[in-house]
């Protein structure tokens, strides 16, 4: 189910003339091993059996592949190292046992002192990456709150016996339930014609706090910031995760449901940055990416922008 790092994929364009402020991703990348030095550390998560639970567009589970050759020929102006830890990959319908897989892999990363940004698959990745930075902290920390900051236009809070694309934060409510920890989650993006009542009642259950997709407009980005820091002045470690079907539908063509309405790539890229500033985000990734409707690449370009951003 892990696979270690395909390293073919990172190549791309070489200025050697302009010398060694001329390199990109392709040339900064090592492949991931138990004795590096702490830095950033990409992990794949090749899965889109929750999408097919969840009745959506399959194909995100090659997402970590166009997502890397995305990223190798970007500009590195980073001082971090850079690893690729490899795959975690859902053969057939063992969704269960690749988030598991997947909650091992990520702490193991955290154990180690490395900022791990997972890259999706299905939006199924949420539960597997809270279970990593829920051991690291029961590990580490116990008794510190972890806050769930998602870029989404759904809550991802449906029932149902099995778990999908669509249940990752009922999963890790009931999962705080069980060991006695709050459950806390703030969503930016929601849209209301793609949530029912039944979701948004859930929601009001479980004391989540969201904004609305029409809410999230740069002109009201100085009260999502605000609501984004008294968030995570409440909490102690944050995960953000970032669902690329949050986008408008014209700058992430690739996903599985595309927005009719969508938050603007400005808003989204504040909010990821404003996570980076609190001094408490721990573990992020990147959901929904499906490169089989993707036109010329769109939505992968735009995912690896965010990457860039939070290797920064």
């Amino acid at each position: 189910m892990y696979s270690k790092p395909d390293m073919s994929l990172w190549q791309g364009r070489v200025d050697s003339e302009e010398g060694a402020l001329a390199r990109r991703w392709h040339e900064r990348m090592q492949q991931w091993h138990e004795d590096a030095a702490p830095g950033v550390a990409l992990l794949g998560f090749a899965c889109d059996a929750g999408v097919k639970r969840n009745q959506g567009r399959p194909g995100a589970v090659d997402g970590p592949v166009a997502l890397r050759r995305a990223l190798a020929n970007l500009a590195w102006h980073h001082d971090a190292h850079l690893y690729d830890a490899g795959d975690v990959r859902c053969s057939d319908d063992q969704l269960e046992e690749a988030q598991s897989q997947l909650g091992l892999h990520v702490a193991q990363l955290l154990d180690t002192g490395h900022f791990p940004v997972v890259l999706g698959g299905g939006h199924e990745i949420a539960y597997g990456s809270f279970l990593g930075l829920a051991r690291h902290v029961e590990a580490h920390a116990p008794g510190d709150v972890i806050g769930i900051v998602n870029l989404d236009a759904h809550f991802d809070l449906r029932g149902g016996a099995q778990g999908s694309s669509g249940t990752p934060f009922r999963q890790i409510a009931e999962a705080c339930r069980e060991n006695l920890v709050p459950f806390k989650y703030l969503v930016f993006g929601i849209s209301e014609s793609a949530n029912t009542e039944a979701l948004f009642h859930r929601a009001r259950e479980l004391n989540v706090t969201w904004r609305g997709d029409e809410e999230c407009g740069m002109d009201n980005l100085e009260s999502l910031l605000d609501t984004l820091t008294f968030f995570a002045d409440e909490v102690d470690h944050l995960y953000l995760t970032v669902c690329l079907d949050v986008l408008p539908a014209g700058v992430a063509p690739g996903v599985s449901a595309p927005a009719a309405y969508g938050v603007p790539l400005p808003v989204v890229e504040a909010l990821v940055d404003a996570a980076k500033a609190t001094g408490k985000l721990r573990l992020a990734d990147i959901a929904e990416l499906n490169p089989a409707f993707d036109r010329d690449g769109i939505t992968a370009k735009v995912a690896a922008r965010l990457v860039w951003r939070l290797a920064r």
